[in-house]
């Protein structure tokens, strides 16, 4: 069985129902296992959460886009890992990221280039997001170094609107995929 984790931070709900979608997205792929997993619930280093992301084939980052980069809350897990950094725990498992943001650009890619840029220092496989092209409405925003959604003001179960959930199911099952062939090498 191979196992996928999508972790993420959420503010306002929105980038939970993404992270929900992802997941689903994930468990569409047979033989992998998706946990999620909310970076307020891996507050102490010493938790067995950590066991979690640490036994994992692959990991799916998710964070709001505040200011064009992640949130307090997923800097504070990124900063957190610096310990997996140094004992390379993460090395060569597969990893992916999306995010939610207010705005129709918002700067989102930066937020998604500082997924990558961790991934990349824990030496992990970063998964683009290659779905969609040609499809009405399926990231519809453009994206391709990971999914990005568009929330509104309105509240988690409104926005981010449809097509951004198909996306993220699209992409999900995609990582889900990579992680499986990565991990039976």
């Amino acid at each position: 069985m191979t196992d996928l984790v999508v972790v993420y931070h959420s503010g306002a709900g929105h980038t939970k129902a993404i992270a929900e979608s992802v997941v689903r997205g994930a468990e569409l792929a047979q033989g992998v296992d998706v946990c999620l997993l909310d970076v307020n619930e891996l507050t102490d280093c010493e938790s067995p959460l950590w066991t979690t992301l640490d036994k994992a084939d692959g990991i799916v980052f998710g964070s709001p886009t505040y200011m064009g980069t992640v949130s307090a809350a997923f800097k504070l897990f990124m900063d957190a890992t610096g310990a997996r950094w140094y004992s390379r725990k993460w090395m060569d498992k597969i990893a992916a990221g999306f995010t939610v943001g207010g705005g129709l650009s918002g700067d989102k890619q930066g937020t998604l280039q500082a997924m990558h840029t961790m991934a990349c220092q824990h030496g992990m496989i970063w998964v683009s997001m290659g779905v969609g092209v040609g499809e009405e409405g399926i990231d519809r925003l453009s994206s391709s170094l990971g999914m990005m959604a568009q929330a509104g003001d309105a509240p988690a179960d409104q926005t981010p609107p449809k097509e951004d959930h198909v996306t993220a199911e699209r992409f999900g099952h995609r990582v889900a995929i990579a992680t499986k062939r990565w991990s039976s090498t």
